[in-house]
């Protein structure tokens, strides 16, 4: 069977792209198909395969501003052939769920999310401070057209796979498709039990982008009166640092055996925004370190209340404060925190993947 693997772009290692890896895993033989390829952004389990870009690749700067060539990608990703194919496996959280995937081939998305931007999470991308009036005139109906565009193509796609409760829903509110559930992978080989006492200092290892809300976690450390460590790179890098004072320190990009070590040391880990799943809780609980995370979104699905972190009701800093501060004076089981990740492990990804595939 040929098998084909769709990805969004390919310009670091995120939840996505740790997906993919797996995928290529289990199927070595795969052609992986992308609307740009930043060569050495991402593993050599990857960059193995044989790796077809689209004409994305080519526009000058595009490898350090693709996000604002969104207009071309539905023109981009509608140009890539499938005739050659049995399967296509889209892990999509853009356009890949749109692929054409032809007379022959069977297409399953695996899907991330809806596109934030263009459905319920507009607001968290763009306002009229960042973009001016103007901005804001010329891209609500950009966006409002890409939405119809996605909506219009969810039929491309054979059979959807939702990596949580929460994105089947939205699946099913935006697209009218139906979708089953299989969380996403977490090496908890690698990210393990660390044996050491836990910190007194919050982490956070997202990319620094408004929906995140790092802000907010800036905001709630300072309420609890602890530091706050910042892993990630983004282009809300210069607002965060206005808004920190010097218990907050930035540490940019990490990588993994860097973000372990930072689990190690942590007495807890935030997850302040609305995630779709959000790997991170998962690999810190590997870690034997709890999560304090809002109680919507993916969070639910990956946090027990009371037992591995703590759900906070509102977006509010002083309530993550004071979840925070109750987490820290809790001292929660890590060998229990760490069995409850354990059920998230990449051998029951693989299994139910290959299962839905099959």
């Amino acid at each position: 069977m040929k098998i084909a693997l769709v990805h969004d772009w390919l310009t670091g290692m995120r939840g996505g792209e740790k997906v993919l890896e797996v995928l290529a895993d289990l199927y070595p033989s795969a052609d992986i198909f992308t609307l740009l390829h930043v060569p050495g952004s991402v593993s050599p389990r990857i960059e193995r395969h044989r790796i077809r870009t689209s004409l994305v690749q080519h526009v000058p700067g595009a490898k350090r501003f693709y996000r604002h060539l969104l207009p071309l990608f539905p023109f981009a990703i509608e140009q890539f052939s499938f005739d050659r194919y049995d399967l296509v496996v889209s892990i999509s959280h853009c356009a890949a769920k749109s692929i054409l995937p032809g007379v022959r081939a069977r297409h399953l998305c695996y899907c991330l999310t809806p596109m934030r931007y263009a459905w319920d999470q507009f607001g968290a991308y763009f306002d009229e401070e960042r973009l001016g009036r103007a901005g804001m005139a010329a891209i609500r109906p950009m966006m409002a057209s890409l939405a119809r565009w996605d909506a219009a193509t969810a039929n491309r796609a054979h059979q959807f796979v939702a990596i949580s409760r929460y994105v089947a829903d939205r699946i099913a509110r935006y697209y009218n498709r139906q979708a089953s559930v299989i969380y996403p992978p977490v090496d908890t080989e690698f990210f393990r039990l660390d044996q050491r006492p836990a910190g007194t200092s919050a982490l956070v290892v997202s990319a620094l982008v408004p929906y995140k809300r790092i802000d907010l976690a800036i905001a709630a450390c300072a309420h609890a009166g602890i530091g706050l460590r910042i892993v990630g790179t983004g282009p809300e890098l210069g607002r965060l640092k206005k808004l920190a004072g010097p218990a907050v320190s930035f540490l940019g990009w990490l990588d993994d055996a860097q973000i372990r070590e930072e689990y190690g040391q942590a007495g807890v880990v935030l997850l302040p925004g609305i995630e779709d799943f959000g790997i991170v809780p998962l690999e810190a609980q590997a870690c034997g370190r709890p999560v304090v995370a809002l109680n919507e979104g993916g969070a639910t699905e990956t946090v027990v209340h009371g037992a591995t972190g703590t759900l906070v009701d509102r977006m509010d800093a002083e309530r993550f404060g004071l979840a925070i501060r109750q987490t820290l004076d809790a001292g929660l089981d890590p060998v229990r925190i760490r069995a409850h990740a354990e059920q998230f492990g990449q051998s029951r990804f693989e299994q139910q993947m290959r299962a839905s595939i099959e």
